[in-house]
């Protein structure tokens, strides 16, 4: 079962992996697999829960969910490892630079619209320092930081080594409430 973050649905058999399949089953996606991201979790992992959350917000809204699923999916299409990536003088940050080069990325080797690629290209606002041209680009920037926000949970809490340092700390009593424990 493949499932996003904070859902129990097999998102192979949702209407969304209908939008998707051609980009998922693709092997340059596939790649993303084998590339660590947000500590617990790979980049594609972390780009399927981006394209599901995108897909659920916009289709609520009547958006495009379309394309906003399948940017979704492309918007960190890059295989590097941001943290031994070597910023020379004069370039753009991370933050400012993988969105651009996942847009290349894609364009080469799937058929991206306009909007797919304002999406991608936007994702990282404010550090992007464009605007964001449609309303589903704008969605993405949230859910994005939502997904990362959810696998780092996620991932605390899956980590026995994490739970067990955060319990000794509070005296081995567990307690409910802000504060807890994973």
């Amino acid at each position: 079962m493949i499932s996003a973050v904070g859902s129990k649905k097999n998102i192979l058999e949702l209407p969304f992996y209908n939008c998707i399949s051609d980009i998922f089953e693709s092997k340059e996606i596939q790649k993303l697999g084998d590339i660590t991201h947000h500590i617990y979790t790979t980049r594609l992992q972390h780009s399927l829960n981006v394209a599901y959350y995108n897909y659920i917000i916009c289709n609520f809204f009547g958006f495009n969910a379309v394309s906003a699923a399948r940017a979704g999916l492309m918007h960190d299409l890059f295989y590097y490892n941001r943290k031994e990536r070597v910023k020379h003088k004069g370039e753009k940050s991370h933050c400012a630079h993988h969105p651009v080069l996942a847009a290349e990325n894609a364009r080469e080797v799937f058929d991206v619209s306009l909007l797919e690629h304002d999406i991608i290209v936007k994702h990282m606002w404010p550090m992007t320092f464009k605007l964001p041209k449609y309303k589903e680009s704008y969605v993405i920037v949230f859910v994005d930081k939502y997904c990362a926000l959810l696998e780092v949970h996620a991932g605390e809490y899956h980590n026995p080594a994490k739970r067990a340092l955060c319990r000794a700390r509070q005296g081995g009593i567990p307690r409910r409430g802000a504060g807890t424990c994973p």
